[in-house]
């Protein structure tokens, strides 16, 4: 296992859902061209895919990872139907039972503790009485990322020790700044965008509150780079714009992880890994046609 020092570079990687795929893209990419981190950080979805990059950390690992978003399907993360309607009723604290995200982690991810990844990884949550960021370096992983991706009123608090945790996305979904108290001094973020070219609203509630976490990481996102660039290189690899599928759709996992591999390998091709640089698909933004956002990709 490679140690963190005060030299060392941290993958940095965010939440956003159906949205992981894109990273599942980048990640090939980046492999290919031979990325090498000497720590891992995630949030929510980025924390799942840092957790099974750091098991595997080359393009054999990218390519199992690659095959379980390509068969993921949003039932098996989100089973929502009437069970879940009438949990609404119960006296419960959140709407979805989290079997079938447990069962994915639980079920693929070849290692149980967290010190155990071949990369040291670091998790991310939020403690939901302090409202503080919470980050799981040691113990079971599978509670750590469930916890990392327990979406509020979507998925339970989850117990480790004496703190109630949930989502990372709410306290920090990108921790850039984790990963500078850590000792990285070259950091290589991986967010996941926002879907900035939808005709209209998510109809569906649970779609409609992961579109808005998603608007908030991309905040979160371009804030915290600017905020340490002075105590670190932040290389950002940008994400797909335009984007007009839902955070909560997980039918175009393949064209996802395809449009982002393509557009990565481009990126590094003209010299993206020595440009620190916000991502204009980062910002808020909105499109009239598929042309006016293209711009926003380079």
């Amino acid at each position: 296992m490679k140690s963190s020092t005060a030299t060392s570079t941290a993958l940095v990687l965010a939440g956003g859902g159906s949205f992981g795929a894109v990273q599942v893209g980048m990640l090939r990419a980046l492999v290919a061209h031979g990325l090498e981190p000497d720590l891992v950080v995630g949030s929510s979805v980025g924390a799942i895919n840092g957790a099974y990059y750091a098991a595997e950390p080359n393009l054999q690992g990218i390519a199992r990872l690659e095959a379980i978003w390509r068969s993921l399907r949003r039932s098996e993360v989100f089973p929502v139907g009437w069970r879940s309607m009438l949990g609404l009723l119960a006296p419960h604290n959140f709407l979805i039972d989290p079997a079938g995200l447990r069962r994915i982690i639980e079920e693929r991810l070849p290692y149980r503790a967290l010190e155990q990844a071949l990369i040291p990884l670091h998790v991310v949550a939020t403690d939901i009485l302090a409202g503080t960021s919470v980050r799981l370096s040691k113990g079971p992983v599978l509670e750590a990322l469930l916890a990392s991706c327990a979406i509020p009123a979507a998925f339970p608090p989850v117990r480790i020790g004496e703190r109630h945790l949930i989502d990372g996305a709410v306290a920090s979904n990108t921790p850039i700044s984790l990963a500078v108290e850590l000792g990285a001094k070259r950091l290589i973020v991986l967010p996941t965008g926002f879907a900035c070219a939808l005709d209209a609203p998510p109809a569906d509630a649970i779609g409609c509150a992961l579109h808005a976490i998603t608007l908030l990481i991309a905040r979160q996102l371009v804030t915290e780079i600017e905020r340490c660039r002075d105590h670190a290189e932040v290389i950002t690899v940008p994400p797909l714009c335009p984007l007009n599928v839902s955070p909560y759709d997980f039918s175009h996992g393949g064209e996802l992880i395809e449009r982002a591999a393509r557009q990565t390998s481009t990126w590094l091709a003209k010299g993206g890994m020595t440009r620190e640089r916000v991502p204009a698909a980062l910002r808020g933004h909105m499109h009239t046609d598929a042309l006016g956002c293209l711009s926003h990709a380079q």
